[in-house]
């Protein structure tokens, strides 16, 4: 049926995005509509289909049934849906214009060593792989902490594996290695950057050092940096979470994480049926932790609020002219 009929999955996805609960730049896969009246919104514009049909449809489309799931993190702000939209707004602003866009997030942390990893792997029967009893810090090799960079236009990732802190000035640095090794190639003719992040973590709306941070790479870059925070209550949509940590907890599950190297292997080996490409390098800078910022630098850092929750939504502007891009 859509082999003849050119319009309908258009139409099918345009019925369901909009019912589609989470995701603030595109729809998780998942909707509430159902098929009933799905088929006779798709009736209403035209086309000739029924219930049974427009379910094969969503499952083409990757769509699945799904139960409930605790997700929610925190309170409902009343403004939530609405900066989902203004998200989903600047995203699809950034892609028509041929800017980056890019989802950043720090993936939970992993102990380095032979301990147990979730799931399992193919193995002769009766040999699984042996790991340690308890989960303790082995010195010397301690955690990892993988900080993802999602580009949304070309479904590829970038990772830095961090072996100290998880702090503002390393999410910057990430961010800074995903454009001179990947984003710079892909946007040469860039003239500003979109990240869409979390409101919590490194990357936080009210973690002075990122500003700050931030002002140095918009510095470097030579444009200016617009950041846009997913509401409280739920980082579990960042697009990040779907589109790159998903797929790589999937890759190594079962594997145990004995060594820094192998982290760095595993995430860069992971692919999807859609293309999605994964570079990953080991960030063996330190990163203090408890820098403090004064008011006075704060407000020497270029940034402009938007109109619409200003502490959500930002601007930082170059302040000196670019840096070797």
């Amino acid at each position: 049926m859509s082999e003849t009929d050119a319009s309908l999955l258009d139409d099918l996805r345009g019925l369901v995005e909009p019912a589609t609960r989470g995701d603030p730049q595109s729809p998780l896969l998942w909707t509430c509509k159902s098929l009933r009246k799905l088929s006779q919104s798709l009736r209403d514009m035209g086309h000739t289909i029924g219930r049974t049909l427009v379910g094969e449809l969503l499952h083409k489309l990757d769509y699945r049934l799904q139960a409930n799931r605790k997700t929610r993190e925190g309170s409902h702000n009343p403004d939530r849906d609405a900066q989902f939209h203004y998200i989903n707004d600047r995203v699809k602003e950034a892609l028509a214009a041929g800017e980056p866009a890019i989802s950043v997030d720090t993936k939970k942390k992993e102990l380095v060593g032979d301990f147990k990893n979730a799931g399992r792997e193919w193995r002769p029967k009766g040999s699984p792989e042996e790991v340690r009893v308890h989960d303790f810090v082995i010195p010397g090799l301690g955690r990892a902490a993988p900080y993802g960079v999602y580009d949304i236009a070309g479904n590829v990732g970038w990772v830095s594996v961090g072996i100290d802190h998880d702090t503002a000035a390393f999410a910057a640095n990430a961010i800074r290695s995903w454009w001179r090794l990947m984003g710079r190639e892909r946007y040469p003719n860039a003239g500003r950057l979109l990240i869409t992040a979390d409101g919590g973590g490194s990357n936080g709306s009210r973690v002075r050092l990122w500003k700050i941070e931030l002002q140095k790479l918009a510095d470097e870059l030579g444009f200016p940096i617009t950041v846009c925070h997913l509401p409280p209550g739920t980082s579990k949509w960042n697009k990040i979470e779907h589109r790159l940590f998903s797929f790589i907890t999937g890759n190594w599950r079962g594997k145990p994480l004995v060594s820094h190297q192998v982290i760095v292997q595993l995430i860069a080996a992971t692919t999807t049926k859609t293309g999605l490409k994964v570079r990953c390098e080991l960030d063996q800078n330190t990163y203090p932790a408890g820098i403090k910022v004064s008011d006075a630098e704060m407000d020497a850092i270029n940034l402009t609020r938007h109109d619409f929750h200003g502490e959500w939504n930002y601007t930082v502007s170059p302040k000196a002219p670019a840096l070797e891009r």
